[in-house]
C-alpha cells in the first residue's frame, strides 16, 4: 500500500494549481507525511498551560534540495526551535497544556473542566518573581476524563448509537451538541430538559433521536461475543481502544477546536458497529432457545424487528440531514467571492471555509479562473508562498519583489521591530526593499551572533499611482474625484510573519496594477490597517485609493462602493437553494448567511442615504426570496431589517418581522427560565441577548411611532426580567 505514496510525489512534480505541503522529493514527502506543519504538542511529559519558557534547546536542521548543486542543503539549523519550559511547570501525561496565545480562552476553559491550580513562584521576563497556577495531576486527569473523553468522545459515540441534541457546536452547556436518548426523563435527568417541547430556535433539524437502541444492542452484542468467541472479542476490542481511547490521547486536544472532531473516531465507532451486528445474532440466539430451535422463524422475526427499530429509525432520523441533493450552498457561496472580484483580481482570504469552495469552482466548474486566491493562513508556510510565483491557469503570477529564497523555511520566519527613529511613514515599496537588501545595515546581531532581519518603522504610506489606477479601472467612476493621493497606516504587531510580509510585498510591488480583495479587512489588521480604504462589493472588500466615508464605515470591514455591491448581488450571486423547505441548512451554511444579511443590509442602507429606495427594496425583497422568515429564525442581525422596511415605507413587513423576532426570543426565554437556577447559568449570555433584543425591538417601535407595538413590547420585557430577578 504504500507504493501509493508516489502519486503524492508525481502529482506535485506535475505542478498542479492546488499542490499541499509541495512534496516533491523523499524529505518534503516526509514532512508532509509526518503533518510537520501543524506543529507539535506533548503527549506523555511536558507542559501545562501556564509553564513559562526558560530557554530553547536545538531541533532538527530543515533540508532543502539544491537543484543546481545535486545535493541537499540546510535552510534552517534549528538551533534555538525547541521552547524549554520551568520544570515546576511540566509534569507526566499533561492534558491541559495550550496556551492562551496558541487558543484563546484556553486558561479559563481549564479551569472550568479541570480546576483552578496551584499557585506557583516563577521568575517573569524581567527578573522578578511572580505567581502563576499550575494544574494538580488530579486536575489534570479530570480534564482528561471529563473533556476529552467524555466530550470529545464519549459524546461522540453517544450521537452515532443514542441520539444527538443539534448540530449546534457545544463546548459544555446544556443546549449546544450533547447526545440525547429520545426517552424523555433520561434525558431531563441528564440536560435539565426533556427536550420535547423546544422553543423553535432549538427545533433543529440537526437533531436525531434512536432511544439508545442501537446502543443497547451494541452491549448486547459485545456481551454475546464476550461469551462465544473471547479471542475475537479482544481483537474487536483492540480495534475499538485503539482508534478510540488511543485517539484521544494521541490528539491531546486543545479547547475550542474550530468544528466538531467525530470524524477523528470513525474506526473506531465501526467497530462498536461490529457489535451492533453480533447483537442481532444474541437476539436470533435467545429466542430460538425460547421458541425450542425453531430457528427460521427466530430469524425473520428478529432481522424486521430491528431493521426497524434500529436503522430504520435511524434513517428515518438522519435522511433530512444526510441528504444533499438540491443543496448547492458551498458550491454557490464560493462561487459569490470569485463573482465578486475583477478580471485578475487577487483576493486574501483566511481559512479553510472561505477558500475550499473557491478552489472547487474553479478547479471543477472553471469560475473565474483569472482570479488568485491568496490564502494568508496557508501562506505562513514556504511552500504555498513558492507556488504563488507561478501562473495558474488564467491568473498570471504573483507580484513579488523578494526573491523565492527569501521565502523559504528559515529566513524571513519572523522579523522583529525595531525603532530606527525614522521621522514620517516610508513607502511601503522601499519597506519592502529593506527587507530584501543583503546590506549588513538592514541586520541585527543577536547575543548568539545571528543576524536576524528586522523592520525599522511601523508607520507605511502608499503614494498612489493615479494614472495607473485610471487605466486598470481600481476605482469607480463616480468614486475617482474622492481618490487619496497617498493611504497611510500603522503596523500595530512587533513582528512581522510570513503571511505579513507577503501580503505587503504584494501590494506593494502590484502598484495599482492588479485589483487586491479581501474577504475580511479586520483579519489582516494588525500589519495591514487599511480597512478605511477598503469598499464591500458584493461578498469581497476591495482595497482603494479613496477614503471611505465617515457614515459608511464600519470598523474592520470600511465602507460599501453601493452600485457594484449592488450589482453584484442582485445579478451574479446565487444562493445555494436554502430556501427550499427540503434542504437542511447546515451550521457552516447558516454562518454564511449571516455574511450574506450582513452585506444585504449595508448595501441597502447605502441606497438608503443616496435617496435610492427602489433598489433597497429589492435588497430586501433579495433577502425575503432567499432567506425567508418562515424557515430561518430571526437573529439579532435582523433587527437592521426591520428598522430597513420602516425607512422604506413597507410598515407591515416591518411589524410583522418584529412580532416575529419578539416571539421567538420570548420563547427562548421562557425555555431558559426552565431550568433550574443552578442550570440557567449556562445560559447567562443568551438571557443577557434575549432580553437586550426585546428592549431594542422596544426602542425600534418607539422611533418609528408603532405606539402600541412598543407598549406590548414593553409588557414581555416587564414580564421576562421577573422572570431573571
Amino acid at each position: 500500500g504504500y507504493s501509493s505514496f508516489l502519486m503524492l510525489v508525481i502529482r506535485s512534480n506535475a505542478g498542479t494549481p492546488i499542490n499541499f505541503g509541495a512534496p516533491k522529493d523523499p524529505l518534503s514527502l516526509v514532512s508532509f507525511l509526518n503533518r510537520e506543519q501543524y506543529g507539535t504538542w506533548p503527549l506523555l511529559y511536558g507542559n501545562y498551560y501556564t509553564a513559562p519558557v526558560v530557554s530553547y534547546k536545538p531541533g532538527n536542521p530543515v533540508y532543502k534540495k539544491d537543484f543546481t548543486k545535486g545535493n541537499y542543503v540546510v535552510i534552517d539549523d534549528q538551533k534555538e526551535a525547541i521552547p524549554v519550559y520551568d520544570p515546576n511547570f511540566t509534569g507526566f501525561f499533561p492534558r491541559m497544556w495550550a496556551s492562551d496565545a496558541d487558543r484563546p480562552g484556553a486558561s479559563e476553559f481549564y479551569k472550568q473542566w479541570g480546576g483552578p491550580g496551584r499557585p506557583v513562584t516563577a521568575t517573569n521576563q524581567e527578573g522578578n518573581p511572580e505567581t502563576l497556577m499550575v494544574p494538580t495531576f488530579g486536575e489534570n486527569l479530570k480534564f482528561f476524563f471529563k473533556y476529552q473523553v467524555g466530550w470529545m468522545y464519549m459524546r461522540y459515540l453517544m450521537w452515532n448509537f443514542s441520539g444527538r441534541q443539534n448540530d449546534i457546536q457545544g463546548f459544555g452547556d446544556n443546549a449546544k451538541g450533547n447526545w440525547i436518548t429520545g426517552i424523555p426523563f433520561i434525558d431531563n435527568w441528564r440536560l435539565g430538559n426533556p427536550q420535547t417541547d423546544l422553543p423553535e430556535r432549538y427545533q433543529n433539524t440537526g437533531m436525531a433521536r434512536y432511544f439508545m437502541l442501537p446502543f443497547l444492542l451494541g452491549l448486547l452484542g459485545f456481551y454475546f461475543q464476550m461469551k462465544k468467541d473471547f479471542k475475537g472479542n479482544i481483537v474487536v476490542i483492540m480495534l475499538f481502544l485503539m482508534t478510540g481511547i488511543a485517539i484521544v490521547v494521541f490528539l491531546n486536544q486543545k479547547p475550542y477546536e474550530p468544528r466538531e472532531r467525530d470524524y477523528s473516531y470513525a474506526a473506531s465507532f465501526m467497530a462498536f458497529a461490529i457489535w451492533v451486528g453480533l447483537g442481532v445474532l444474541c437476539l436470533i440466539d435467545w429466542l430460538k432457545n425460547y421458541l425450542k430451535s425453531k430457528e427460521i422463524p427466530a430469524v425473520i422475526i428478529v432481522a424486521v424487528l430491528t431493521t426497524i427499530l434500529v436503522p430504520g429509525i435511524m434513517a428515518q432520523q438522519n435522511w433530512h440531514t444526510h441528504d444533499r441533493s438540491a443543496k448547492y450552498a458551498a458550491r454557490d457561496f464560493g462561487q459569490d467571492y470569485l463573482v465578486s472580484c475583477d478580471k485578475q483580481g487577487i483576493l486574501f482570504t483566511n481559512g479553510d471555509n472561505d477558500t475550499y469552495p473557491l478552489w472547487y469552482n474553479q478547479e471543477v466548474e472553471g469560475v473565474k479562473t483569472d482570479v488568485r486566491d491568496v490564502n494568508l493562513e496557508l501562506a505562513g508556510g514556504p511552500w504555498y508562498i513558492q507556488q504563488l510565483y507561478n501562473k495558474n491557469y488564467e491568473s498570471d503570477p504573483m507580484p513579488i519583489t523578494l526573491a523565492p529564497d527569501q521565502y523559504q523555511q528559515g529566513t524571513n520566519d519572523a522579523i522583529p521591530y525595531n525603532d530606527m527613529g525614522i521621522n514620517g511613514a516610508v513607502e511601503l515599496k522601499d519597506f519592502i526593499d529593506f527587507i530584501k537588501s543583503n546590506d549588513p545595515r538592514t541586520f541585527a546581531t543577536l547575543e548568539n551572533g545571528k543576524s536576524l532581519k528586522f523592520f525599522p518603522t511601523k508607520k507605511i504610506k502608499i503614494t498612489v499611482d493615479t494614472a495607473a489606477c485610471f487605466k486598470n479601472g481600481i476605482v469607480p467612476a463616480y468614486l475617482r474625484k474622492k481618490m487619496v493621493d497617498t493611504i497611510y497606516w500603522t503596523i500595530k504587531s512587533n513582528a512581522l510573519y510570513k503571511n505579513d510580509l507577503i501580503m505587503l510585498d504584494l501590494i506593494a510591488t502590484n502598484n495599482w496594477k492588479r485589483p487586491i480583495y479581501f474577504s475580511a479587512p479586520y483579519s489582516v489588521s494588525k500589519s495591514c490597517n487599511i480597512d478605511g480604504y477598503c469598499f464591500q462589493e458584493g461578498w469581497v472588500y476591495k482595497f482603494m485609493p479613496v477614503k471611505v466615508d465617515s457614515a459608511d464605515y464600519v470598523n474592520g470591514l470600511g465602507g460599501v462602493d453601493g452600485p457594484g455591491s449592488y450589482d453584484i448581488l442582485m445579478n451574479k450571486c446565487k444562493w445555494g437553494n436554502l430556501n427550499d423547505p427540503k434542504v437542511y441548512v447546515d451550521p457552516e451554511s447558516r454562518n454564511n448567511i449571516i455574511r450574506f444579511k450582513q452585506n444585504v443590509i449595508r448595501t441597502a442602507q447605502w441606497m438608503i442615504r443616496n435617496h435610492q429606495i427602489n433598489k433597497a427594496k429589492d435588497l430586501l425583497g433579495l433577502n425575503e426570496k432567499y432567506f425567508p422568515y418562515d424557515k430561518f429564525v430571526p437573529e439579532t442581525y435582523d433587527l437592521s431589517y426591520i428598522e430597513l422596511y420602516y425607512l422604506v415605507g413597507e410598515k407591515a413587513k416591518a411589524e410583522a418581522l418584529l412580532n416575529r423576532t419578539l416571539n421567538c426570543y420570548s420563547h427562548d426565554l421562557s425555555y431558559y427560565h426552565s431550568y433550574t437556577r443552578r442550570g440557567q447559568e449556562a445560559f447567562q449570555e443568551e438571557i443577557r441577548t434575549g432580553l437586550a433584543v426585546i428592549q431594542q425591538l422596544g426602542l425600534i417601535a418607539t422611533k418609528y411611532k408603532d405606539l402600541n407595538l412598543a407598549k406590548n413590547i414593553e409588557s414581555v420585557l416587564n414580564e421576562k426580567m421577573k422572570e431573571f430577578e
